[in-house]
């Protein structure tokens, strides 16, 4: 960077500052303590690059080299050039060269608290962490291993741009003369899953990386890349990613229009908050499909079996209308609404071709089906003499409410309502009742729900073809629902991969 002031006497003088290595490679001079020029030569670079710049580096300092060059009228100083006109300022070959070193600066910019957390918490979830910057390569590396990306005696890259593309690009293949060679993805796919560091890299460096992973075909699944940037020159690899998150305090106009998120605060923990809640809304859904299934298969099996059987259906239209606000209203708002958790954290990421209906889930719905469909055929071929009552089986079509269709029903709800504790987890997890204590719209739903079917039995009569229980029936039919959670507990013991492949929808 560099700017241009016009001196009194009639000259210019040209301030310069930037990458330490890069400045100090066009000074010839170089202030002494009591600011007088000396000749800095060659051999004075590299010495003050090893004493002073990569030591600074190291501490995970950015170093800025500030210089300046005088153009004078008349006899030029040591440092100082002569100009007979205004020199050409495009010709940036020419002007910024021989310039006097007036310092160079450590800047530190220190890694927030939580920051190495978060990264923590991605590596964990199955999300690796790249960093890619225009830094030092000292510089990068110190901050990389503060902040958790790289950790010590691993077997992980760290490039500088230059060597990047060296070894990306097939210098053997045809290319136009002062261009580039293009980028080898064999070459490529050797560098990339161990590379965590790329420094000292260009805008299109960036853009060749996220292109680059998107192309490989090294996994079975294609990666997704997330990018994060604040400046103009990130545009192309923000709109070529997956997802691109911008900054929206530092970030330029055009890195958010290329974005598909902008981070409000600029924080990289707000990062783990859109994974979080990314895999939450897709187990909501999960959750949800699990519960419903359930719900339908032995809904229409125990409609469709026991009209062929009996000439009847043991669950009643309006029932179904009931069972249906359950499934469809009440189940949906209380299992969409669980927060997401750091429990979303310690699993791996979906795969992009993974079935929306796992075989975990398919293994519950069908072991959950078997036991409440076991139950209900019992109970309507063989519950009145358990329960001791008349059979209803054998009513007439506009006969009276029966105790024995009622309890079914009763048996079908709180079937429903434990297995809707049930869907809360779809990864095998045992203890379902984990978390619950955060989402009081479940338990407000779930009790409402609860409390509504005790008013729809005792006091349904023929609006919802219902007779009144007694005490002794209701807690065999809430015993049956409890039986439910303990079922679920042994559906859990079975192997998941041990069922075949095509147990997944």
């Amino acid at each position: 960077m560099s700017t241009v002031i016009a001196m009194p006497e009639g000259g210019f003088r040209l301030y310069t500052k930037g990458a330490s290595e890069i400045v100090l490679k066009k000074c010839s001079w170089m202030l002494s303590a009591d600011g007088t020029p000396q000749r800095f030569s060659h051999h004075d670079a590299e010495a003050m690059v090893a004493n002073v710049i990569e030591p600074m580096a190291s501490d995970g300092l950015r170093t800025i080299c500030m210089a300046y060059k005088d153009f004078v009228k008349g006899d030029p100083a040591v440092n100082e050039e002569t100009m007979a006109v205004e020199p050409d300022w495009e010709d940036e070959t020419n002007i910024v060269s021989n310039l006097t070193c007036i310092c160079v600066v450590g800047i530190e910019d220190p890694v927030r608290p939580e920051v190495p957390l978060s990264i923590k918490k991605c590596q964990r979830s199955g999300i690796c962490v790249r960093m890619v910057t225009g830094d030092n390569i000292n510089t990068a590396r110190s901050i990389a291993t503060k902040c958790g990306i790289i950790k010590p005696n691993s077997d992980f890259l760290v490039l500088e741009g230059r060597e990047f593309n060296k070894r990306i690009r097939d210098e053997t293949g045809e290319h136009r003369k002062g261009e580039p060679a293009p980028v080898n993805q064999e070459l490529l796919d050797k560098i990339w899953p161990n590379l965590r560091v790329l420094a000292r890299s260009s805008p299109q460096d960036k853009y060749t990386l996220v292109k680059g992973i998107i192309d490989s075909r090294l996994t079975s699944n294609r990666e997704v890349v997330a990018v994060t940037g604040d400046g103009t020159n990130d545009g192309p690899a923000l709109k070529k990613a997956d997802v691109g998150f911008a900054m929206g305090i530092a970030g330029t106009d055009v890195a958010k229009e290329a974005s598909d998120i902008i981070l409000t605060d600029d924080n990289f923990s707000s990062i783990v908050k859109a994974v979080m809640w990314g895999r939450n809304v897709y187990d909501s859904i999960a959750k949800f499909l699990q519960f419903q299934l359930t719900v339908n298969v032995v809904a229409v099996i125990v409609a469709f079996l026991g009209a062929c059987a009996i000439k009847d259906s043991p669950l009643k239209a309006i029932q179904m209308l009931w069972v249906n606000l359950i499934m469809d209203t009440l189940a949906s708002l209380a299992l969409a609404t669980e927060l997401p958790s750091e429990e979303l954290l310690n699993r791996k990421p979906y795969g992009r071709t993974k079935p929306l209906i796992s075989k975990t889930m398919a293994k519950n719905i069908v072991g959950h089906s078997i036991y409440q469909l076991a139950l209900i055929f019992w109970i309507l071929f063989a519950g009145e003499k358990f329960f001791d009552i008349d059979s209803g089986r054998a009513a007439t079509l506009h006969a009276s409410p029966s105790q024995h269709f009622t309890i079914i029903f009763n048996v079908f709800v709180m079937l429903t309502l434990f297995n809707e504790v049930n869907a809360r987890k779809i990864h095998g997890q045992r203890n379902v009742f984990a978390g619950l204590h955060r989402n009081p719209v479940f338990v407000v739903i779930w009790l409402g729900t609860f409390a509504s079917q005790i008013i729809i039995i005792e006091f349904g009569s023929y609006a919802f073809a219902t007779s009144p229980l007694e005490p002794d029936q209701w807690m065999w039919c809430i015993f049956f629902g409890v039986g439910g959670l303990l079922w679920g507990q042994l559906v859990t013991c079975i192997p998941t991969h041990r069922l075949p492949h095509s147990f997944s929808w």
